[in-house]
Parts: C-alpha cells; sequence; structure tokens
C-alpha cells in the first residue's frame, strides 16, 4: 500500500492505536490454531525469584486476580527435510534468549501494537455507560469514526479535543512491555522500536526518541492544518490548552492545531518511510508483539527482514501467517523441504511473556524494578 490507507484499513489502523482490538481480550488457548503438533506452557515469573513451571505443566490460565497466567511457546514438529534456526535449545523462546546472550543478535527490531499497552489502563471506547465513544454521544457525531476525520475536525472539533484529553500521555505508565524495549536499547540491543500505537508510551519508559519510529503519529508534536502554515507546536503547549479546555489555535494564522496523529485520508509520517529499508535490511532479529498485523503497510514489514533472520511472535493469537502473509510467519516449517525454519510464537500476554524472556536473559530483577518505579511514580 502507499502513503494513504484506504478507509477500512485505517479504520483498523485507529481502533489498534487506541486499545480497540477486541481480539487483545482472547484468551491466549482459545487462540491457538489447529493443527499445531506440540506445545509447551511456562508460567510467567511473578517476582525477579520465580521461576518458570517446567514444560509441559498444567494450563493455569486464569482471568482471576493474583492467579497466574500461563504462556504457551510454540513447539512445532517440523516436517522432514526442513532446517531449524531454533533447533538445539529446550524452547523457542531459549534459543532467541541464547541468540541475545551470544551476541548473535545486536540489531533487533521491535515491531508492537495496541498489545503491548493493554495492561497501562488507557480507557477503551466501547464499555457501555463508561467507554469513551459513550462519553462523546452528547456531541451526537454521525458515526463514531468521523473524529477521526479532517472534514468533520475542521468543522466540529470538540469531540476530538475531549477525546484527546482521556488519552493524553502522561496520566498513564509504561508496562513491562516498554520497559522490555527499553533494556534492549540500554544494552544497545535494539535497532528500532516500531509502534503502532500513539500513546508515547515508548518514550516515557525511557527510550531515545531516535530509536521510536510511530507509524501512526503520536502526541508527541503538533502542527498547525491551516492551508499553506503547518506551523509546529511542542507536546506542553498544546498539552496545556487541551487540559483547559480550549481550542488549541495556531498564533500565527488562527487555524486549528492537531497532534500529529493520522487521521482518516492522511499519509503516513514520512520517518516511517524513510527508516524501514536500512532499518530492515540491517535487521539480525525481529520482534513482534500485541499486533493483530491487519494493517497495511505495517503487517508487511514482518517480510521485509532477511531470510535468515529469527522472528518471534508474542501476541494473544496467531496472526501473520497463511495465504495473506506470503512472507509472513511460518510457525510449523510448512513451507517444506528446503526451507528454514526461523520463527517462533508465544501465545500469552505481552508483559507476561516480556518477563518470561527477561528472566532467560537475567534482566527479571531490572525489569521489575522499572515496572514498580513507574506504577509508584503514576500513583504520586
Amino acid at each position: 500500500m502507499g502513503h494513504e490507507s484506504s478507509v477500512d484499513d485505517l479504520a483498523r489502523d485507529l481502533e489498534e492505536a487506541l486499545r480497540l482490538d477486541d481480539k487483545q481480550a482472547d484468551r491466549a488457548g482459545d487462540s491457538a490454531a489447529s493443527g499445531s503438533d506440540a506445545e509447551s506452557t511456562h508460567t510467567a515469573p511473578s517476582s525477579p525469584d520465580s521461576t518458570p513451571e517446567p514444560e509441559g505443566s498444567p494450563d493455569t490460565d486464569s482471568a482471576a486476580a493474583g492467579a497466574p497466567v500461563t504462556l504457551t511457546v510454540h513447539r512445532p514438529l517440523l516436517p522432514a527435510g526442513v532446517t531449524s534456526l531454533l533447533a538445539g535449545a529446550n524452547s523457542a523462546l531459549d534459543a532467541i534468549a541464547e541468540r541475545i546472550q551470544s551476541g548473535m543478535a545486536k540489531r533487533i527490531i521491535v515491531m508492537a501494537g495496541a498489545g503491548i499497552s493493554t495492561a497501562a489502563g488507557i480507557p477503551d471506547f466501547r464499555s457501555p455507560g463508561s467507554g469513551l465513544y459513550a462519553n462523546l454521544q452528547k456531541y451526537t457525531l454521525p458515526y463514531p469514526e468521523a473524529i477521526f476525520t479532517l472534514d468533520y475536525f475542521r468543522k466540529k472539533p470538540k469531540p476530538f479535543y475531549v477525546l484527546a484529553k482521556e488519552l493524553y500521555p502522561g496520566q498513564f505508565a509504561p508496562t513491562a512491555s516498554h520497559f522490555f524495549v527499553k533494556l534492549l536499547a540500554q544494552r544497545g540491543l535494539l535497532l528500532r522500536h516500531y509502534t503502532q500505537n500513539i500513546d508515547c508510551l515508548e518514550r516515557a519508559a525511557g527510550v531515545e526518541s531516535s530509536l521510536i519510529v510511530e507509524a501512526h503519529g503520536s502526541f508527541h508534536q503538533a502542527h498547525c492544518i491551516g492551508s499553506g502554515c503547518g506551523k509546529e507546536f511542542p507536546q506542553d503547549w498544546i498539552r496545556e490548552r487541551i487540559f483547559s479546555d480550549q481550542t488549541p489555535r495556531c498564533d500565527r494564522c488562527s487555524s486549528l492545531v492537531k497532534p500529529d496523529i493520522t487521521f482518516f485520508g492522511e499519509g503516513l509520517p514520512a520517518r516511517f518511510f524513510d527508516m524501514i529499508g536500512g532499518d530492515f535490511a540491517a535487521c539480525d532479529m525481529l520482534t513482534v508483539m500485541g499486533t493483530s498485523l491487519q494493517v497495511q503497510p505495517f503487517a508487511s514489514l514482518v517480510g521485509d527482514v532477511g531470510p535468515s533472520v529469527p522472528r518471534l511472535l508474542i501476541n494473544r493469537e496467531r496472526v501473520g501467517e497463511g495465504a495473506g502473509h506470503p512472507r509472513g510467519f511460518d510457525f510449523d516449517g510448512r513451507r517444506g523441504a528446503g526451507a528454514v525454519h526461523r520463527d517462533a510464537l508465544v501465545l500469552g500476554d505481552c508483559d507476561d511473556a516480556c518477563r518470561l524472556l527477561a528472566d532467560k536473559l537475567g534482566w527479571a530483577e531490572e525489569l521489575a524494578g522499572l515496572v514498580a518505579g513507574a506504577q509508584a511514580q503514576t500513583s504520586l
């Protein structure tokens, strides 16, 4: 797809960016595709001293508060003639950890969607009586997505600014997934973090802006939408006006000022297209977390890494494979003899999977400390 998305794709785009993907509420066990050959389960460590359950442990996935959450690490029985880059370890996740520890993976790209931010507490749109759409009913939107169209925004900007106030960065703490990305960056292992989210939680976690590509824009900056103007405004300037219930207007031409998030019909940020070619050619490990991989061109990036680059999917369901993704994931070696198997799959909560991987890397205590510190800061 080119620089612009269709209305349908942008609808999915914005829903994922604003934590609207209802599929993220599905249990991991319900989403595993039929026909998988073998699986192993691990209980994610809840503290630095805890360890994963042995492989083959019973399913303890539960929605009850405080209950352990089981991650399913996919372990396929590969067809004859298929060579695996992930062989020799206890599990595919162990193989991923070993490649990082050995220095074989030191230019890691992370691709992330709404699933890495669901634990941050950002309100959803559709909860009856309390969802953001319900709270906007007094503005009588012609249809819910109108709030993200430029034509409607120019005529009636108030609903969008009310929504922006609810979602604005600074009100939510980064999750374990965001801090895992920070740990990769601190160790010089993160080549780039590509995110579909507009919440700026990677920045809040301390990931440098030079390492982030916000594929669908963010609240980090804002611009005047006046014809021929385009003046840039910092986040603090527009935040002050939004939180004081003012309509932000340009001090040069009096036109509306909009945060740099992608609306319907707008092109993706230039930085996205500027960076993908060099980044994905240089990548030596790809990690994809918390995304449905339905929105282009973001979804197709999975196939842009080299054929011998390991790829890890952490998600509540299997995505990015099959006929609709010719260069997508192949978790089961179905491409046949001569193919190189390089795709690992962990089904479950992104934060739990990041904690487990951090535990295997010896980073669990540091990760737990970062999460605890952010939560304490937010509660002040």
